[in-house]
């Protein structure tokens, strides 16, 4: 049975995750509607992986015994004045993220929970990706500046993303 300290920051993290989903899904839908049809698939799939990560510390949550809690999750930003901005966010975000795993990753040493500190730590590797990917994308974003045929082929290679779930061959 988890400590309700750790039960707390998990169900929070479920919360955060599917907060992030909706956040990408607003940038896809800007990025879809702005043109960029391969933004807006780069951030969808970004959203399916948030909906995983949620649903796979829900299920953690339920494997240690703990009744996972909910909040209301809060309506993302929905207007963007460019893709620069839209990346510029998702980084911000990402950033934000990795406070919050870090945290929970604190949380299950001070409680001497093992378990939970093995479980977080593969999200706290992963954000080093996220947040490398969102600054590279930045980066190329603004190197790009107004330049339509690199946009174009930046847009080109980010449609190329497909959903792959981390999780399809762990076992319960």
């Amino acid at each position: 049975m988890l400590k309700t300290s750790i039960s707390t920051v998990l169900s929070e993290q479920v919360n955060a995750e599917y907060y992030s989903a909706y956040l990408y899904l607003t940038m896809s839908a800007y990025a879809d509607r702005a043109g960029f049809k391969g933004v807006a698939n780069w951030l969808f799939v970004q959203a399916q992986e948030e909906l995983a990560h949620g649903t796979h510390i829900y299920q953690h949550l339920l494997e240690r015994g703990a009744m996972p809690t909910f909040a209301d999750i809060k309506l993302p930003q929905t207007e963007f004045k460019s893709i620069e901005e839209v990346f510029a966010k998702t980084l911000a975000h990402e950033q934000h993220v990795t406070e919050l795993l870090n945290n929970i990753a604190s949380v299950a040493m001070r409680e001497n929970d093992h378990a939970t500190y093995n479980f977080i730590l593969w999200y706290v590797n992963e954000q080093i990706e996220e947040e490398a990917t969102a600054d590279e994308l930045l980066t190329k974003i603004r190197l790009i500046g107004d330049n339509s045929a690199l946009l174009y082929n930046l847009d080109t290679e980010l449609a190329a993303r497909v959903f792959t779930d981390p999780f399809a061959n762990k076992t319960a």
